[in-house]
């Protein structure tokens, strides 16, 4: 199976200490976010993981514990955007950031450093002329390192808009207002020869040069693992999205980054709370086995 880790919460950057446990020890129990007394036991064990998918903003804490990964495929998603402390308040500054990408890159090499532009918020406070300066300014930076750019748009969720004021709250570009900060970016990253990619976009950017993504990648991990993994879409995820299927082993509410455009970590005192009950020890990453607990072996 392929292991996402994690698209609901920063595994490297708060979590590693009970990640690595968890590969020692085998397996992991996930609760299902709806219905939190469902748990599924995850093997983790190296001949069933064909590949871990990171997702991180700061994944410093896995650059120093790589050799503890030995024998399991990865690759990173690595999340790098221009907001800086407004938005994205938990985050070391961004020229660490860029220096733990590029130092990666260089134990690991770029088919396994994927560089994300995203959520790109498109508004009177960040317009496209705000956009394509960062953008050039960071793709000079990350593009001898990074081996494709996914981007996505800003999408509206319950769960940020009691962040509107800070993220604008002017009204959802035009497909037309996008397309044109596309098209601009992507002339730039291609001087640079690299590939941009659009995440989960309703909107066709493809006359801009730019393909739908696939952010867990069936043609990477083949590359990466030398495993002949299926390339059956993920049912539970966006109509538009294009990855294959996954197993998720993080959880909402437990991420410190604190970014205001997040949909999976929305609520600060549910997040302290979580956060104080996790034990890098136990099976789950925040409290443990419950009496009325109903447990699954996942297939």
């Amino acid at each position: 199976m392929i292991i996402s880790a994690s698209r609901r919460t920063d595994l490297p950057s708060y979590y590693m200490d009970w990640f690595l446990e968890r590969l020692r020890e085998g397996y992991v129990m996930v609760r299902n976010p709806f219905r939190p007394r469902q748990v599924s036991q995850v093997n983790l064990s190296k001949q069933d993981v064909d590949c871990i998918v990171f997702w991180s903003k700061n994944p410093k804490h896995l650059f120093d514990r790589l050799s503890e990964l030995e024998g399991y495929p990865f690759y990173i998603q690595f999340t790098l955007n221009p907001y800086g402390s407004v938005l994205e308040p938990g985050l070391p500054p961004l020229a660490e950031r860029i220096q733990t990408f590029l130092d990666l890159s260089r134990r690991l090499g770029r088919r396994r450093m994927v560089w994300r532009y995203d959520p790109i918020l498109l508004n009177e406070t960040y317009p496209k002329e705000y956009h394509i300066e960062q953008f050039q300014s960071l793709c000079s930076q990350l593009a001898q390192g990074a081996d494709e750019c996914i981007i996505s748009f800003m999408d509206e969720y319950q769960n940020t808009r009691r962040n509107e004021k800070a993220l604008g709250s002017d009204p959802a570009p035009s497909a037309d207002e996008m397309k044109q900060l596309v098209s601009a970016l992507v002339q730039y990253a291609a001087s640079y020869g690299l590939p941009v990619r659009a995440c989960a976009e309703e909107v066709d950017f493809s006359s801009c040069g730019v393909p739908p993504a696939h952010c867990i990648d069936a043609a990477r991990i083949r590359e990466i693992s030398g495993r002949d993994v299926s390339g059956r879409k993920d049912a539970s995820q966006r109509k538009a999205c294009g990855c294959i299927k996954s197993v998720d082993i993080g959880m909402y509410n437990t991420c410190l980054n604190g970014c205001l455009y997040c949909y999976a970590n929305y609520n600060p005192a549910v997040i302290r709370r979580h956060y104080s009950r996790h034990n890098p020890n136990s099976p789950f990453l925040s409290g443990d086995r419950e009496p009325n607990d109903t447990i699954t072996v996942r297939k």
